[in-house]
Parts: C-alpha cells; structure tokens; sequence
C-alpha cells in the first residue's frame, strides 16, 4: 500500500476532527493511506463517539474556563487536548485482515519512533477489560495494546471503521494536563498521573521534533517512496466538514 504524511500546525478542534474524517474518505477513495501528526490551537476536550458527554461535562464551565469541546469519530473516553502530540492515520481496509491487527500495527510503528527519541515505552499485554467510556477520561486506564511508560499510560488512542477505511487517532502527552477535565465535569472525575514525555525525557519534545521520527519510521517499515501532503491544500478541502464538529447537536448529542 501507498502511504503520504502529513503535519499540519496547530488548529481548532473542529478542524483537526474535520481533517481526520477528509483522511478517512480519502483512503476509501484512492487507496493510499495517510500518518498525520498535529496539535491544537488550545486547551480542547475531545468525547468519544458514544460517550455520554452531557452526563458527565458542562457546556458553561467550559466556555468559563476557555475548553473547547469537540466529538471525535472514533469512540473512547474524554482527552483533554493542550501540551500533547496528536497523531491520526487513515488506510483502506485490508480484505481479510481485523481491524485489531491493524490497530497492533499503528501502536508498534508508533512504539518504534518513541524508542528512536529515547522513550522505553511498552505494549500493554491482552487480558484487562475496560468499563464503558462513561464520564472517566481516557488516561485514566490503559487498555490492552496501548502504550505505557512503567505502567503509566503515555498513549491513549481510538480506531473507527466506515466503509472500506478505518481510521486511528490518538494523543502523546507532552505534558500532563488531564486534570483540566475536572474543571468542566459534572462531579467528580477520577484522574490517575499519566506519564509524559517531559518527565520521561527531562525536556520537551516538539510536534516537529516526533513528525520528523515518525516520517522515517515510516519510511523505514510502511512505505520507502512516502510523499508529502501540503498542509493548506488539505485544510481548504476539508473545510467543509467543520460545521458537523461545531454543532451542538453533534458535540452534546448524548
């Protein structure tokens, strides 16, 4: 299979989830696949697809407090997007071949770059069950397959199938800021130290910094003829996918 990159700069929550769900159509249009990195533009809290968001969050605490809120495709619990990196990849499905494999895949490519950086992350074995994605947020546990630094999850990360394409999204903690959730919840909400790339490295790793290492791993193990995708191109065609992400109706549906 085909494989472009893409790294765009920090946006909106609307348009990043816009951009993903374009991915999406896209490798069930062409073919080719696409390993995106991003960030966002600020503080964001994303719901999973089947999330019972109005249960467990505000809509005027986060207004109050400077959170956007925006409904991702792909299901899960609630992430508190700010002083992360996020990462999406979008491909055909392959004929024959489950979806878990692929997710198993994305979390080695991923497992490869973070060790190229000097992180000693790990795959979280099969066996745990998680409850379902109620008001706790998503760093709260690791789930069989994800990735984590001495037991603490440092990635948290979705698959969502439609049609012939699947996508895969997730956030890199650069910094822990998953406690902001609690300024927007209804009650408590339980939030667990996750690890960070700040912590485990004793510096920052930039957006930049991973989307260049991320590029060669996949160069390296997906693709060696790997292009680029232009980063305005794709916003302007996306574009018109953002209305969905800004409805209330959409955001707050459940």
């Amino acid at each position: 299979m085909r494989w472009a990159f893409l790294h765009t700069p920090p946006l909106p929550g609307a348009a990043n989830m816009a951009i993903d769900e374009w991915l999406l159509a896209r490798a069930r249009r062409n073919g080719v696949g696409t390993v995106r990195v991003y960030s966002w533009a600020g503080p964001t809290a994303s719901f999973g697809r089947h999330q019972s968001a109005r249960r467990g969050f505000d809509p005027e605490r986060a207004r109050a407090h400077g959170i956007g809120v925006v409904r991702r495709l792909t299901g899960g619990r609630a992430v508190l997007h700010h002083r992360e990196i996020t990462y999406a990849i979008a491909a055909p499905i392959t004929p024959g071949r489950d979806l878990g494999a692929d997710y198993a895949t994305v979390n080695t490519l991923l497992l490869s770059a973070l060790r190229t950086i000097g992180v000693d992350a790990r795959i979280v074995p099969e066996g745990r069950r998680l409850p379902p994605p109620g008001s706790a947020p998503c760093f709260e546990l690791p789930a069989p397959g994800e990735l984590v630094v001495d037991g603490r999850k440092l990635v948290g990360s979705a698959q969502y199938r439609e049609g012939a394409a699947w996508l895969q999204h997730g956030s890199i903690l650069v910094h822990d800021d998953q406690p902001l959730l609690r300024d927007i919840a209804i009650g408590d909400v339980p939030v667990t130290d996750a690890a960070t790339l700040t912590a485990i490295l004793g510096r920052e790793v930039s957006a930049a910094e991973f989307a260049a290492v991320l590029r060669r791993a996949v160069e390296a193990a997906w693709d060696a003829a790997l292009t680029d995708l232009a980063p305005d191109v794709v916003r302007t065609e996306a574009a018109p996918l953002e209305a969905t992400y800004d409805d209330d109706a959409w955001t707050w549906r459940r």
